[in-house]
């Protein structure tokens, strides 16, 4: 997945980033405020060198539960430091107190009317520290920031989705075309997921670069080759955005609501440039909208049928509360930012130092 398209322009930028628990740093953001009052007991914790299923399982072991039992709204990276919740019944919170592990500190408890489910979060905030950043690179990372501000990021799928090897998608793509079996549920979801995304990122590198195209050139030279309408294109190039926007494409309102096709490309454009909408894209299977128009010409090229239930993703999203801190005798750029739920840090420095 290294070959996708950045929509941004500017050269390589030469720094170090790893996912550890000091560079790299996790905080979920809820869904909704916990009312301390109910059932279920809300234990937030930082964690570090531990995927979420690995602390789950070391409360439940302590506690003498289920796995379960414990609620949790997401996964979170075992390279790295995260804090999140978790919900359990508050029968259990007598044998909370002699809770100890060295790779995981409870931080605060409460209480709530509901278990926590996969999903009920906002988003996350990030912190990352880049290293070996020059003076010269971390003017150039500010100039970048500024842009990712205004304009946002392409929200492909992280790294992280398709296993260590990078292939999981290729087994999915086996299961869909019926030459691979795969007993276990989790790992044939897990699977298929993996080739839904896959598909989902080369739609998006795809339409990325249409749209660097009909930014760099004059409609009349490029519309025969992108097997457009001249005036489309000549829409599209008028478009504030750097990512164009068709006819026939399915938009959201951003950060959530309905979504609806483009049909005045004006206008919404728009509204995408002003953060108020987003175009989607398809992950594949059965009970989903499809594009219309010229979009869908773009869109079934990466469309594939399958047994699973389809969905539209976000193609583009905001990060916000961007900010910067450059430490000039170490050699280090810090960076914090929120991104929705979904989104990957990864990607946004991937775009960012490309």
């Amino acid at each position: 997945m290294n070959n996708l398209q950045r929509y941004l322009n500017h050269s390589n930028i030469d720094v170090v980033f790893k996912q550890t628990k000091d560079d790299f740093v996790v905080t979920e953001v809820p869904l909704y405020d916990f009312t301390n009052e109910g059932e279920h007991l809300i234990i937030k914790f930082r964690k570090k060198e531990l995927t979420t299923w690995d602390a789950v399982s070391i409360f439940a072991s302590h506690l003498g539960c289920s796995p379960r039992e414990i609620g949790y709204a997401g996964l979170k990276d075992k390279n790295a430091m995260t804090i999140q919740s978790i919900s359990v019944n508050k029968k259990f919170e007598d044998k909370l107190g002699s809770f100890e592990h060295e790779k995981i500190k409870i931080l605060d408890t409460t209480y709530h009317k509901n278990k926590i489910k996969i999903g009920h979060l906002k988003g996350n905030k990030f912190f990352i520290r880049l290293k070996r950043v020059t003076p010269v690179n971390a003017k150039i990372i500010q100039q970048v920031l500024a842009q990712l501000a205004i304009f946002g990021m392409p929200n492909y799928f992280g790294y992280q989705r398709f296993g260590i090897e990078g292939d999981n998608y290729k087994k999915g793509e086996e299961i869909v075309n019926g030459q691979r079996r795969e007993k276990d549920r989790k790992l044939r979801q897990m699977y298929v997921n993996a080739y839904q995304s896959y598909l989902f990122n080369n739609w998006l590198s795809k339409r990325i670069e249409v749209s660097k195209l009909v930014e760099g050139f004059e409609p009349k030279e490029i519309y025969e080759k992108l097997h457009l309408p001249l005036d489309l294109v000549k829409q599209m190039k008028d478009q504030k955005h750097p990512f164009k926007i068709m006819l026939g494409d399915l938009l959201s309102h951003y950060p959530f609501g309905k979504i609806f096709y483009a049909e005045d490309l004006k206008t919404e454009s728009t509204k995408f440039f002003d953060k108020d909408r987003v175009p989607t894209g398809l992950l594949c299977g059965k009970r989903v909208k499809l594009a219309q128009d010229y979009a869908l010409q773009y869109e079934e090229e990466f469309t594939k049928t399958m047994k699973e239930d389809g969905a539209r993703r976000f193609a583009w999203v905001f990060p916000s509360d961007i900010e910067s801190n450059y430490k000039e005798d170490k050699n280090w750029m810090e960076l914090s930012f929120y991104l929705p739920k979904g989104s990957y840090a990864t990607e946004f420095i991937a775009e960012l130092i490309h």
